[in-house]
């Protein structure tokens, strides 16, 4: 009580002390906040009640710890600024309000306006300025050696770094979108603050976590967090995922393509685990017979590709991983089944039938699935029966050739194979039963082909000699081509081509016509060039088994282009004989002018036809075919001249 009483006293003495001694009561300074970006220009005013007339003296000043220093001066009016960081960047506006130019964080402290009057104590406001700098986006770097989650400690997941702020940017860190707070042996949070010589902050914050399996796929972010002038911001960095090693627990085998097989298949055996990183694999195969383990060479990292498949590599297949870290071991197995379609066979092998008969082809197969079969004409594709026999009946020349049983597999696409038999009738020489003509020069050389067909083989010969060439067209088809020089014993009997076999014999011939330069004869056959070429082919109508008589002749093949030449020619010559005869007329050598029209008459044997006889440098292939009004053709050596005779 005493003690109360003696403080009251000494305080009671202490303000009459000071009122006696006459000092002035302070009046409390106004207070004024305000908030720029690096690089605005602030504005610094005194407080609109303090006297700031002519008479009045205005200083400003900063405050620095516990000194104020002044920086600018207003007397009369009239500013001055002290010598100083800021003599350059301090502007006097109207009164005694300042402009400051180009803040930076340096600017962040508290401005003092204090004005003095003549007979009044001295006033001050304080204005303090708070500078803000967004910091650069953030950047964030995952750890380069990844996290073992066996680790006993917190081990580095990521680093972020945000640059150039002001004030110091705060750091969040997220995980799956979840913030991330520190927690003992568990999460740990550190961060390295820098202040760069502009007095902006660099702040670097390092996670540490103990993670899990379950982490590898999370995704890892940082948030910046920071203030402008008007309110808070943020911005985040890209989300990243962290490599997470953790222990094997089971491995399997997998077969690529996930598909039934078939042999010439690409095939991948593929050893994975759920382990990270993978284990050791060693990839085997049992041996079906001793049911023992072979390792398998050319395998690499747990891989083994089978470029062409075949049926050998079927069987059980072992995938084996160790994992050296922890020592744990797993298999898995897996069984290949390369499906296959081979030895198909046809019975019997090479079927040799007479014309009338019948046959019958059986085909088989072995595979590993169920086969279904069906049979094919080799030469036209054609599907002739599906199942696996093929019934041949009442078989002729026609039916001889290639036959294709296809085996295929319809659970397997792709999957098939073929076995080709060929037929062979047997039956005598088969040749084109007409003659050929050929329009030829004297002395020239030229081809004469027979094509014969028939089983057994047969045997061709020519009635002149001459360079002979043969070769199997088919298996029952044979192609005899002669070169020889045309003389005039062939153009007189022609060459002709015999073919026998032990079933009979048959043959062809061909006659050879010389091109006519003086008469304008007209070819009916296709001509050849300096080397002419005729075929004698297998017909189904004009065949016959031959006795010895020469074959007859064959029908002729006209030529459209020869024709109209023909016509052309011949509408030009009777223009010309007919202006002769107008001319002679004229003169009055012509008896018909006066006394009436006389006929025109032919020889008997050969009535009512016309022909001109003109010699003529042009080919066979350049003139017309010129016939009778009734139609008729000529005979080969009778070329078709027909006279006209004009009586007197």
């Amino acid at each position: 009580m005493d003690l109360t009483r003696l403080l009251c006293t000494l305080l009671l003495t202490a303000c009459c002390c000071r009122h006696s001694a006459g000092v002035p009561d302070e009046a409390e300074p106004v207070r004024e906040i305000l908030e720029y970006k690096v690089g605005d220009n602030a504005h610094l005013n005194c407080d609109s009640s303090l006297p700031t007339d002519n008479l009045s003296h205005v200083d400003w000043f900063f405050k620095y710890k516990d000194q104020h220093i002044r920086i600018f001066q207003v007397r009369r009016g009239q500013g001055q600024a002290d010598p100083g960081e800021y003599q350059h960047r301090l502007t006097l506006l109207d009164g005694a309000n300042l402009s400051l130019s180009q803040v930076t964080p340096k600017d962040e402290r508290t401005f003092i306006c204090q004005v003095k009057a003549p007979g009044t104590h001295a006033r001050e406001k304080y204005t303090q300025l708070h500078i803000y700098k967004a910091p650069k986006e953030p950047t964030i770097q995952a750890s380069a050696s990844g996290i073992s989650v066996i680790s006993q400690v917190p081990q580095e997941v990521a680093t972020c770094t945000g640059e150039d702020g002001f004030p110091i940017p705060r750091v969040t860190w997220y995980k799956n979108r979840k913030p991330l707070k520190e927690e003992k042996n568990r999460v740990i949070i550190s961060e390295l603050r820098t202040k760069e010589s502009s007095g902006l902050y660099t702040v670097r914050s390092t996670l540490w976590a103990q993670l899990e399996k379950e982490d590898k796929e999370a995704l890892f972010y940082c948030e910046l967090s920071y203030r402008l002038p008007g309110g808070d911001h943020m911005k985040e960095s890209q989300e990243i995922n962290v490599t997470v090693y953790y222990p094997m627990e089971k491995v399997w085998l997998e077969v690529i393509p996930n598909r039934l097989l078939k042999e010439g298949d690409r095939v991948e055996l593929r050893c994975l685990s759920d382990g990270n990183p993978q284990p050791h694999f060693t990839l085997r195969k049992q041996d079906p017979t001793s049911l023992s383990w072979l390792e398998l060479e050319n395998v690499s990292e747990g891989v083994l590709v089978l470029e062409q498949a075949q049926r050998h590599h079927s069987g059980l297949y072992e995938c084996l991983g160790l994992d050296f870290e922890t020592g744990v071991e797993a298999t898995d197995q897996q069984q290949l089944l390369v499906n296959y379609v081979s030895n198909v066979q046809v019975q019997p092998k090479a079927p040799v039938k007479s014309e009338g008969s019948s046959l019958k082809l059986n085909c088989s197969a072995e595979s590993s699935q169920p086969v279904v079969f069906h049979w094919k004409r080799e030469k036209t594709e054609e599907t002739l029966k599906n199942g696996s026999v093929l019934h041949l009946t009442n078989l002729t020349r026609e039916a001889g050739g290639g036959y294709l049983c296809v085996a295929s597999v319809p659970k397997v696409p792709g999957l098939k194979h073929t076995q080709l038999v060929n037929v062979t009738i047997n039956g005598s020489p088969w040749v084109m039963a007409k003659e050929e003509r050929i329009w030829v020069r004297e002395n020239e050389e030229v081809n004469l082909t027979c094509e014969v067909s028939g089983q057994p083989r047969p045997t061709i010969s020519w009635s002149v000699n001459g360079t002979v060439h043969e070769h199997d067209k088919d298996f029952q088809t044979v192609l005899s081509t002669l070169t020889v020089q045309v003389i005039p014993d062939l153009l007189e009997k022609g060459a002709v081509c015999q073919a026998s076999n032990s079933l009979g014999s048959n043959k062809t011939t061909i006659f050879l016509e010389l091109v006519n330069l003086t008469t304008l004869t007209i070819p009916t056959e296709d001509t050849s060039s300096s080397q002419s070429t005729t075929t004698s082919s297998p017909s189904a109508k004009g065949n016959s088994t031959s006795t010895g008589d020469p074959v007859k002749k064959g029908t002729k093949q006209e030529s459209k282009g020869v024709v109209i030449v023909a016509v052309i020619v011949c509408i030009l010559l009777l223009a010309v004989l007919g202006a002769v005869l107008y001319f002679l007329y004229k003169k009055g050598k012509m008896p018909c002018g006066r006394s009436g029209k006389q006929e025109i008459t032919l020889p008997l044997a050969r009535k009512n036809e016309i022909v001109v006889e003109v010699k003529s440098d042009k080919l066979p292939e350049e003139m017309g075919l010129l016939q009778g009004s009734n139609g008729d053709k000529r005979a080969p050596r009778d070329q078709g001249e027909k006279y006209i005779d004009l009586r007197n």
